[in-house]
């Protein structure tokens, strides 16, 4: 791998190889993704609403093989996560807990997180795609935008130094084996979910390639940094940042560079329309009314803002900075589970 890696960067550079990457990456995501109905936000309607049932299993059956599948990559020495942004960095507490809290809320009001809007798009769905767009514009604003001192200011209020206190087997003094066990636990528990749920095939071959296509992310980003002369961010799948760089590269001359975010996220769109079409689940949808259409677009707003204060998505910081122990990925974990709990109290739908 790592032979064929350097020759490929040798003979294509850097950027190309990271794109291709990101596209059989996003392309598996979004397949496994559509086939199995993952959704964080399904996840915490069930619980919240005391059904521990099938959506839960799937998102435990990713969740867990993300975490089994990253922790195994470290123990190997395959993976080094450490100069990753969600370690090495600086973080923010309150951003991770506020941002995250607000990322729960808003997708109640949008039916979907960030990854999912995109897959749901991708199967005629355009009140996910209105969402995705509004959840883009309002992401880049909150980076560097009208919002981005808003942003600034909360993160200020509660900061922690990057490295070991950034890690959460860190401050415990465990490492890999510590997580792998862990991932162990969150595997069991989504099998013990999905057998109880009677979860079909495409739910048990879907969840598990989910959370493989995250580990899978971590592994190639991390090779390809070996590989190349270039300094190359070591990095998972994420939807916030990848979200506001497509709106820019639509958006603004010269476009920003074509990297693994920037081939992942078109492919994660083309994955989720192959798996609709072959199953033949491609249907056009739209607003059922005006004031649908305002709840839309409210919800998207805030998980726009809330993703890029949090560090991430519920895939960026729940299941990417989760896999490797990142302080501030579980605290923004925490804060969509109970944002979305209470979301969905205080204003609830149809699953």
């Amino acid at each position: 791998m790592t032979f064929t890696l350097t020759t490929s960067v040798e003979l294509h550079g850097t950027l190309p190889v990271l794109a291709m990457g990101g596209v059989v990456v996003g392309l598996l995501f979004g397949f496994f993704a559509q086939r199995s109905r993952f959704c964080l936000r399904a996840a915490v309607i069930d619980v919240w609403r005391g059904r521990f049932a099938a959506r839960l299993g799937v998102w435990l059956l990713a969740f867990g093989s993300a975490v089994l599948a990253v922790q195994t990559l470290i123990g190997l020495g395959w993976l080094d996560p450490s100069l990753s942004r969600q370690l090495s960095n600086r973080g923010s507490l309150s951003g991770a807990l506020l941002g995250g809290a607000l990322f729960g809320v808003g997708m109640i009001m949008t039916r979907g997180c960030a990854s999912r809007l995109l897959v749901l798009s991708a199967n005629g769905n355009l009140r996910a795609l209105l969402s995705g767009l509004v959840f883009a514009v309002t992401a880049q604003a909150a980076l560097g935008g009208v919002l981005s001192p808003w942003r600034v200011e909360i993160a200020s209020w509660w900061m922690v130094d990057g490295g070991s206190a950034r890690s959460l087997l860190g401050r415990w003094g465990a490492g890999a084996e510590v997580g792998i066990a862990l991932g162990l636990v969150w595997l069991a528990a989504g099998v013990w979910f999905s057998l109880r749920a009677g979860n079909r095939f495409w739910q048990w071959v879907g969840g598990l390639g989910t959370g493989l296509a995250v580990a899978l992310a971590w592994y190639f980003t991390y090779a390809v940094s070996q590989a190349s002369f270039d300094p190359v961010t070591v990095s998972g799948l994420t939807f916030s940042g990848p979200s506001a760089q497509w709106l820019m590269r639509v958006l603004h001359s010269p476009a920003p560079p074509f990297d693994f975010d920037a081939g992942m996220l078109p492919a994660v769109f083309v994955g989720s329309a192959l798996g609709a079409l072959l199953q033949r689940e491609f249907k056009i949808e739209g607003f059922h009314n005006g004031l649908a259409m305002l709840r839309y677009i409210s919800g998207a707003m805030a998980m726009g803002f809330g993703s890029v204060l949090a560090g991430g998505c519920a895939v960026g910081a729940g299941m990417t900075g989760g896999a490797i122990f990142s302080l501030t990925a579980w605290l923004a974990l925490v804060g969509m589970w109970l944002g979305g709990g209470l979301m969905d109290r205080l204003l609830p739908e149809p699953p």
